[in-house]
């Protein structure tokens, strides 16, 4: 094929959407695998859903597929994100065995996330460091590997441990926005956990880069490069805003409302985007005061 599309799981997902409007603006079709059609796009040229695949002859598939994890995690909820995470990577590289090698993506491009590290309280995290113990990095040290099945069957297999992503319309910025502007706003419990994010834009063009650069393999952190503790990030949010940041969430208010992802809140990681600097990315957005005027502008 001269102009080979690329698949997009999670399509109607908000990283999914842009993703699938930068590829379309760049002339690159989009097959767009969701279970739900409720957020059609006219930048994905076919639909297809995780039941009924055909993924012949695409030159790269991006799976961003995942149950939420901002809830309270119910044996049932835990579940289902483990089965969307790990569970459907497997169905899609199971789907890859039965391509040809010709017919086999060049990249699978996998979603994973900086939980793969667990608290790693004021370590700085490039990509060798080691996973956690907690129930997210358990979660991501199964998602990874099996996408890393995939490398049997010779696909270029590309782990993107994304951290916060900050976008008009995603739901980090939106709520944080709305708590804001309602005077709401403040810490999570001491305010010193690390939180590693990132801007939309550069989200998708990361993910663009990988795509193409056949040098970027394997974890990739794709998080800005001046990661921000989570009371240097709500009073530059505020700010922003021009509203106050004066409240604070205690500690134990977090885990009694929300069990396991409360206490999850509390830690974070001082991330860093080795991986993709040295690859030669350049950040549009690499610090929080420009990626938030941009947002708020």
């Amino acid at each position: 094929m001269d102009n080979p599309p690329v698949a997009i799981f999670g399509a109607t997902g908000f990283i999914g959407r842009h993703l699938a409007a930068r590829l379309a603006a760049e002339g690159i079709p989009v097959t767009g695998i969701s279970r739900s059609r409720s957020i059609l796009s006219e930048d994905v040229a076919e639909w297809q859903t995780p039941g009924a695949l055909n993924l012949a002859n695409h030159r790269a598939v991006v799976n961003l597929a995942g149950e939420p994890v901002d809830c309270l995690w119910t044996a049932e909820k835990m579940r289902a994100i483990e089965d969307s995470r790990a569970g459907g990577t497997r169905r899609l590289v199971d789907h890859f065995r039965e391509l040809t090698p010709a017919e086999r993506p060049g990249v699978l491009v996998n979603a994973s996330g900086v939980g793969f590290y667990g608290d790693g309280a004021d370590a700085l995290l490039d990509e060798t460091a080691p996973a956690g113990t907690d129930y997210l990095a358990r979660v991501c040290i199964d998602w990874e590997a099996a996408a890393r099945e995939a490398e049997s069957l010779d696909v270029r297999v590309v782990l993107l441990r994304t951290g916060v992503v900050l976008g008009k319309g995603g739901a980090a910025y939106e709520k944080l926005r709305k708590l804001f502007n309602l005077g709401l706003g403040g810490k999570l419990g001491s305010g010193r956990q690390w939180m590693p994010w990132i801007h939309v834009d550069d989200e998708v063009a990361a993910i663009l880069h990988a795509i193409r650069s056949p040098v970027v393999s394997g974890p990739v952190n794709l998080v800005a490069p001046r990661p921000e503790r989570n009371a240097d990030f709500t009073r530059k949010f505020a700010a922003a805003l021009h509203r106050p940041a004066f409240l604070s969430v205690p500690g134990f208010a977090l885990k009694f409302a929300l069990g396991g992802f409360g206490e999850a809140m509390l830690g974070g990681q001082r991330a860093v985007p080795a991986a993709l600097e040295h690859s030669g990315f350049q950040f549009r957005h690499p610090d929080l005061e420009g990626a938030l005027a941009d947002l708020i502008a």
